[in-house]
């Protein structure tokens, strides 16, 4: 026992040196598949490395399916650098000993370690994995054609495990000589087991001559002299390895049937319990032996064996008999000084002879090994894999006894008939020639109607009952995380391949002997019974598709039932679970490994709700990471699926029979590692494997449609695109290239940029650089003429591929191998195979890291919008990029802060210039306003570089870039340029009222003159302050009547009674008073028509007749036009009534004048370019009364603060102080300081109004919701405010004219803001105050101090104080109070300041509540600087339904744009035909095949041609779209009468409102606008 103990500690001590050499000793069982499955440095090929990365090479050389894992070279630099020092010292050495002696080797070269075994290093590795890790190793060994660990004895316990697990993935598949092939699981396969074991130390290797039974070309099982073998073997002595041998049917077979082989390592002798393991399970057992004695312990063993009726071949190499039956099923077969061959195929021979013989029972069944005794079975050793099989078990017991070809049908109702039958409905609904859609006139009915049968279908799948095994599957992977969930899932999966593979293969056999029957017809040409072999056919291949069951289709119903109770709105009754967990257990499963199903194969449809929740799902517990989509896409079976599988060591089903449908998506982590060295940018690679393009779809389905749209689903999604062509020269390849240069000029033409490689997978002689070359040329060639065939298709002129999409033919085409080394079903894997992966996945990683990426939210919203356009018949005309979208509303609210921030910058730099001008400098250049501007101009830039530079999305927003930096730019040089305007205009004024000024200073003088000397006259009477008073009054009405009686006295004025006699010089005086007292000019706007107003030209011989009366054909285009004249118009005469000099000059009568001609030049422009028809004079009488009302109020306004603003009034109370003052007795410098105060109290006022206005629009913008964002989120709000109040002349001014709707709304929010926040505005205007105060007070304080440093008199220290102030307030250096009187400096400091303080604080205490503050009295009150910000923008309306272009800038470059367009009934818009309303929307007509007629003739314009409709069409871009809001829809229901009284005119008959419309409340319309915009 002492010495078996030794043994056994060091075999533990060799295996704890090993795992260190291999550094696994800290990682043993903690392997995980995910560590190795993610990008890392060491993705990449290496053929030697470093003992530290034996582990990490060997298990993504193995992933990579590459046969030459066993061909790593552990540790070569060192070896390298040691075979030169032993060359170096046997170079001193005696060449004969060094040839023929026994020289010793040095002590360096005996404590060398040896090299490690490989079989020893994939053991280890073995070891230290977890369960999963070990499952991934052995299929890929498989895959590989390698043996794998059967029995293998733990190093560390001695314990003999059977990782029967592992086997559970791994099917082989072959086919007898009777033409009969079956796949079949390894582990349930019945089959001849043949048992090979050795005693003793042997010269030859047993597994190089199990290897020559199998495959003499590959070193199936591992061998002495293999390349990586060492001396020493620490692992494999006791380890049983098992092969499959699989025939193919063909005459060469070694083996008629599937024969397995078990070899176990080591000398027998000590390895009992494995020895009798394979013994007892094996169908013949074949043994290696030297010679021993008869009486030796170990020929007791050998006796047992011969004397039992198992088959038994003993292989003697000390013999060299012939192979010889010595008695019945016991051969002998002498090895020595015999020819190898000769020995192999009486082995063979001898094998083959025994099976021919053998009894069922002798079969070997792998599950069989588990009921051994004294050995460990994982799967019931590891409790979270007992309990999940247990589980799994559970679920399929359910579906005992069940016909295969109706458990989906019962087990699954919400995939099957009602999900087809909802996709197909959405098809038609999407795309005008399907089904009857668009064939009827009232469209909007017939698409409300298609809704309410897909949403019937819809509460159908709802109403489902929901199957027990669906609710143990929810339950179960609700409950799990971890390893559990992953267990069970396999599990479910291995059982369900288990349960569905024998009746999907009888099927399928049934399948191909009927299509032979189909092919022999055909050649008969017997049409009848063609006929009905092909229903026969047909009727198969429906069961087919229905016996396929998997966990995809698990999956799938359970997407289903999410999108029936999301679109209903309540969960199923009989659901134990609240339908909103099934997006997370999707997004876990996704998280752990497993694909999602992206596109649904059998109904060629994308689940968008499910998808989108799932995303929503997996950003919420990973974040919005970075992902860099990788897609394939090539014909079927032409191995895209194994391509992914070896690039990333994933595992996308492959076998033959279960090809790819549809599209799935798996996430391949990128490693921290690869991220913090910056190699590549992105979190993930979002891995999405696809069906094939022409796939032999067993139901007839596929189309070159499908294809083509699969083709651009796919392309659209990937960054990169992975084209997999089988072969180089084929009809498929230019179908393929075809469908491929199809979807790569649709990604152009939406602005989408992807890259792509060509893969030709089976090329032979690839190594031959001519061939390539050749080949290379021929593919550009092929791309070329592709693109050129194409381009016609798709309308667009493009020559060569190279204009579609960056591509380089030399770096972009890649030639593989064939997949497979000789024939299956036991050829491995070609080794050049799997460098061509490697090489693939270097350079897909070396494009990767220079790529942009995307993000999942990103690539959620691309998928909606790839799937949306797709199901409209033309992509590029419905396609819209929502994520373009989102970044470019995100782009124009910071454009709209950067223009903000200019105009906030140049009002106060107004301000500052106005101060200047107002203080006699009028010497302003542009240098000098560039230079104020210039801070803020580079703070602008420097935050537009920020973000176009940093943001998330910078790769989209580059595109936007060089537009916003001109048009920012652009802004700037025109507020410079307006503004220096504004100032020169200023300048003019102040020039021109130089006299006048003087004038003014001279009365000031003289007022200030008389003032003092009648106060001193006065003040030695010692009169009291009443007396002052009266004499003061007395006196200054005396001196005002002398100094004003040269100016003319103001007149009063009757306004109306100009406009009247204005108007009354070309109408007669009764018609225009008729006109007035009518009143009908105050409706002129808000008209639904203006047929009154027209009549119909002579030529077109309807003379004298109104267009009411004529053909409707017309109508819509006069109204238009003359709708648009009163816009225009307005606009025009708004403009004029801002530049009126009324609050300078007062009212004048020319201003009337200019307005009604104003009118008159716009109307007779109109009539000059629109012969058709004549305006009366009601109209242009009617349209200069309406616009005189409105200007009227406005005159009459100012003309009242002109009245108000009289110069002698205004100074009475100053004079009066200072008359009051010096009859006090006050000194000069007192009354200096009282005309400082006086001046500056109210220019400290004005300033502080104008710079509370800037404020507080500033505030606004942040605090008003409809004003904190761009021009969109303000429409929004409007919409909103319209909904609530419910006003229909509201909406019909919105409509006709948005611009004064918007002004009108932002003034009424400054309203409200006012006063729902007075507090704070007061407290933002009384800080401004306070900071004036402290303006002052310092310029007071730094001036007094200057002066006395520089000793400077009392004229000096006025001259510097206003001139500190110059560009802060209005204070003229001019004083009527003789400065030179004033002496004592401090005195003037210390009093000024206080008299300052007591101003301040009166005009503080003056400003109790908001209604002290006058906001009129601001240059720019809040409400226009915000008016001026936001309706500088584009005001172009839909020709068709009036809706406004949301683009932020005006005249900007591109076409027009709404994101949602109305229902163009609201516009008035009619059949003209028939005179009914139409209810339609332009996103829906323009998928129609109705047409219209353009404005500008009697001809039909189809819609889907709008753009040839007209040259206000040309520019309109209106996207087909089923996603209209809401809340257009309740608007027309609700305001329908109000709509049909304004128009005269119906919602009827084929124009009729759908019942779906009516159904939206007032709250579901307010909703949707927050969903929608």
């Amino acid at each position: 026992m002492s010495s078996a103990k030794d043994v056994k500690d060091r075999q533990k001590l060799s295996a704890e040196q090993l795992m260190g050499r291999l550094h696994l000793e800290s990682k043993y069982q903690k392997l995980k598949t995910a560590d190795f499955i993610q990008i890392t440095e060491h993705s990449q090929s290496h053929e030697f490395c470093a003992e530290e990365e034996v582990a990490r090479t060997f298990l993504q050389k193995l992933l990579t399916l590459d046969y030459t894992v066993r061909c790593i070279k552990i540790g070569e630099y060192t070896e390298q650098n040691d075979t030169q020092q032993r060359c170096n010292k046997l170079s001193t050495r005696d060449a004969f000993n060094y040839i023929f002696g026994e020289t010793a080797e040095s002590d360096d070269e005996t404590n060398t370690p040896d090299a490690i075994d490989l079989m020893d290093a994939q053991m280890a590795v073995f070891h230290c994995a977890d369960s999963f890790l070990k499952q991934l190793m052995v299929t890929k060994l498989s895959q590989c054609q390698f043996a794998l660990p059967l029995l293998v004895p733990n190093p560390f316990t001695q314990q003999i495990d059977f990782p029967l697990w592992t086997f559970r993935q791994i099917k082989k598949s072959w086919k007898t000589t009777d033409d009969t092939g079956q796949t079949q699981p390894v582990y349930r396969a019945e089959t001849p087991m043949v048992a090979f074991f050795s005693f003793g130390s042997l010269s030859s290797s047993k597994s190089q001559l199990i290897n020559s039974l199998i495959n003499e070309k590959h070193n199936t099982f591992f061998h002495r002299n293999c390349p990586g073998s060492s001396r020493t073997r620490i692992l494999m002595d006791g380890v049983v390895e098992i092969a499959w041998y699989c025939p193919s049917g063909e005459k060469t077979d070694k083996f008629p049937q599937c024969v397995a082989f078990c070899n176990l390592h080591g000398d027998a002798r000590v390895n009992e319990k494995q020895l009798d393991i394979i013994t007892q399970m094996s169908s013949v057992n074949v043994v290696i032996l030297t010679k021993m004695k008869n009486n030796n312990k170990d020929m007791k063993k050998i006796q047992r064996l011969y004397q039992a009726s198992k088959p038994l071949i003993c292989l003697c190499p000390e013999n060299n008999a012939a192979l010889k039956e010595v008695c019945q099923g016991k051969y002998r077969i002498g090895l020595r000084d015999r020819n190898q061959s000769t020995v192999f195929e009486e082995l063979r021979k001898a094998i083959n002879k025994v099976f021919s013989s053998l009894e069922s029972s002798s079969l070997f069944k792998l599950e069989d090994v588990a009921k051994h005794l004294n050995i460990t079975v994982d799967e019931k050793t590891d409790e979270d894999c007992k309990r999940r099989k247990d589980a799994a078990q559970q679920m399929m017991s359910l579906l005992e006894n069940k016909d295969l070809t109706e458990i989906k049908e019962s087990f699954l109702p919400c995939q099957g008939k009602l999900w087809h039958q909802w996709c197909q409905k959405n098809k038609e609904l999407h795309r005008p020639t399907l089904g009857e859609l668009h064939k009827s006139d009232n469209i909007e009915k017939n698409k409300s109607d298609k809704k309410s049968e897909m949403l019937k279908i819809r509460e159908t799948q709802q109403r489902s009952v929901v199957s027990e095994f669906i609710q143990t599957f929810i339950q179960q992977l609700n409950s799990q995380e971890g390893n559990e969930m992953v267990y069970f899932l396999k599990w479910l999966g291995i059982l369900l391949d288990d349960f569905t593979t024998e009746s999907l293969s009888a099927l399928h056999r049934e399948y191909d002997k009927k299509w032979s029957a189909v092919i022999d017809l055909r050649k008969k040409h017997d049409k009848s019974q063609q006929q009905m072999a092909e229903q026969e056919l047909e009727i198969i291949s429906e069961k087919l598709q229905a016996a396929t069951f998997g966990l995809e289709h698990i999956l799938r119903e359970i997407g289903q039932i999410y999108e029936s109770c999301s679109t209903v709105k309540n969960n199923k009754k009989d659901l134990k679970f609240d339908f909103k967990v099934l997006p997370g257990i999707a997004a876990k499963m996704m998280m752990s490994g497993f694909p999602l199903e992206l596109m649904d194969g059998d109904a060629a449809h994308v689940p968008l709700i499910w998808v989108t929740a799932v995303l929503d799902e997996l950003i919420q517990k990973l974040g919005d990471k970075k992902v860099f989509v990788l897609s394939v896409l090539g014909i079927q079976s032409s191995g895209k699926s194994t391509m992914l599988n070896a690039m990333f060591g994933l595992q996308f089903a492959v076998s033959a029979g279960r090809c790819t449908r549809g599209a799935f998506m798996q996430l391949v982590k990128v490693s921290e590692e690869m991220k913090m060295k910056e190699q590549l940018e992105f979190d993930y690679i979002l891995v999405v494997d696809t069906e094939g393009l022409r796939a032999l779809e067993l139901a007839g389905r596929s189309t070159r449609n499908h294809d083509n749209e699969m083709a651009t689903f796919v392309v659209g999604l990937g960054n990169m695109t992975l084209i997999n062509i089988f072969g180089e020269n084929t009809a498929e390849m230019q179908d393929t290239l075809q469908t491929v240069v199809q979807a790569f000029l649709r990604m152009k033409r939406v602005r989408l940029n992807p890259s792509c490689m060509f893969v030709h997978q089976n090329v032979f002689d690839v190594t031959a650089r001519e061939k390539n070359m050749e080949g290379r040329r021929r593919q550009q060639k092929n791309l070329d003429e592709m693109t050129k065939l194409v381009a016609k298709e798709e309308d667009c002129n493009t020559e060569f591929f190279s204009d579609v999409i960056a591509f380089d033919v030399q770096n972009d085409v890649k030639y593989f191998s064939q997949l497979w080394e000789g024939s299956p079903p036991m050829a491995p894997p070609n080794p050049n195979y799997s460098r061509n992966i490697q090489e693939l996945k270097d350079t897909v990683l070396s494009k990767a890291s220079t790529a942009s990426s995307i993000t999942l939210s990103q690539f959620k919203m691309r998928i909606n919008d790839l799937w949306t356009a797709l199901l409209n018949e033309n992509f590029v005309f419905s396609f819209k990029n929502t994520l373009e979208i989102s970044v470019y509303r995100k782009l124009e609210t910071n454009y709209s802060n950067w223009t903000f921030s200019l105009r906030s910058a140049v009002l106060s730099i107004e301000d500052k210039f106005y101060n200047r001008i107002a203080n006699g400098n009028i010497d302003i250049h542009d240098n000098d306003l560039l230079a104020e501007m210039r801070k803020t101009k580079d703070e602008v830039e420097k935050s537009m570089k920020s973000y176009f530079g940093e943001d998330k999305d910078k790769d989209i927003l580059c595109q936007w870039r060089g537009r916003f930096e001109t048009q920012i730019k652009g802004l700037h040089d025109d507020l410079v340029k307006e503004t220096k305007r504004k100032l020169n205009k200023a300048i003019e004024q102040k020039k021109a009222m130089e006299n006048l000024d003087k004038k003014r200073t001279e009365d000031e003088n003289t007022l200030f003159t008389r003032s003092k000397e009648c106060a001193v006259s006065l003040k030695r009477k010692g009169a009291d302050e009443r007396v002052l008073k009266k004499e003061f009054d007395t006196l200054w009405s005396k001196w005002v009547t002398e100094m004003t009686e040269d100016i003319p006295p103001l007149k009063d004025f009757d306004l109306w009674d100009d406009v009247t006699k204005v108007l009354s010089e070309n109408h007669e005086p009764t018609f225009v008073n008729q006109r007035l007292n009518l009143q009908d000019f105050k409706q002129i706007v808000h008209r639904g028509d203006y047929d009154d107003y027209i009549v119909i030209q002579r030529h077109l011989e309807l003379s004298g007749e109104t267009v009411s009366s004529q053909n409707n054909i017309l109508n819509a285009k006069y109204n238009d036009s003359v709708r648009q004249l009163i816009h225009n118009v307005m606009q025009e005469t708004q403009k004029m009534m801002e530049k009126l000099p009324v609050r300078g000059h007062g009212y004048n009568a020319s201003y009337i004048q200019e307005i009604t001609d104003c009118v008159k030049k716009s109307v007779e422009q109109n009539q000059s370019e629109n012969q058709t028809y004549k305006l009366k004079s009601e109209f242009i009488t009617d349209l200069c009364l309406y616009l005189c009302d409105i200007a009227c109020k406005k005159i009459l306004k100012l003309h009242k603060k002109f009245r108000e603003s009289n110069y002698f009034k205004k100074q009475k109370t100053q004079y009066c102080n200072f008359f009051m003052n010096y009859s006090r007795g006050a000194t000069n410098t007192t009354i200096l300081i009282d005309f400082i105060c006086s001046k500056l109290e109210p220019s400290i006022l004005q300033d502080v109004y104008n710079k509370t206005a800037i404020d507080l629009a500033a505030q606004m913008r942040s605090d008003i919701r409809a004003l904190c964002e761009n021009r969109s989120n303000l429409e929004k709000h409007i919409l909103k405010s319209l909904a609530e109040k419910e006003d229909f002349d509201q909406y019909i001014q919105y409509i006709y004219i948005p611009k004064h709707h918007f002004k009108q709304f932002i003034k009424n929010e400054v309203d409200k803001y006012f006063t729902k926040q007075s507090e704070m505005i007061l407290n933002i205007f009384k800080g401004n105050l306070q900071q004036k105060e402290q303006i002052v007070s310092n310029a007071v304080h730094v001036v007094t101090v200057e002066v006395k440093n520089k000793r400077g008199d009392e004229n000096m220290w006025f001259r510097s104080f206003t001139k500190t102030l110059t560009n802060v307030l209005k204070f003229t250096g001019e004083s009527c109070v003789n400065v030179t009187e004033v002496k004592d400096l401090d005195f003037l400091e210390n009093h000024l300041s206080k008299s300052l303080n007591e101003m301040m604080t009166k005009l503080q205490n003056s400003f109790s509540s908001i209604d002290d503050i006058k906001m009129e009295k601001c240059r720019k009150k809040p409400d226009e600087i915000l008016i001026d910000h936001f309706c500088q923008c584009c005001w172009v309306q839909c020709p068709f339904c009036k809706a406004i272009c949301t683009n932020t800038m005006e005249n900007h470059p591109g076409d027009h744009s709404v994101p949602f367009h109305r229902s163009t009934g609201l516009n008035g818009r009619f059949n003209k035909e028939k005179t009914n309303l139409t209810n339609c929307f332009c996103t829906t007509e323009v998928a129609s095949d109705n047409w219209f007629y353009s404005n500008d003739s009697d001809e039909k314009t189809f819609w889907k041609e709008y753009r040839k409709g007209g040259p206000e069409l040309v520019n309109w871009s209106i996207t087909p779209d089923l996603s209209e809001l809401p809340y257009w829809k309740w608007v027309v229901c609700r305001f329908q009468k109000d709509l049909e009284k304004h128009y005269s005119k119906t919602f009827k008959a084929h124009c009729e409102i759908p019942d779906e419309w009516r159904q939206y409340t007032k709250e579901d319309a307010i909703e949707s606008l927050d969903k929608y915009i």
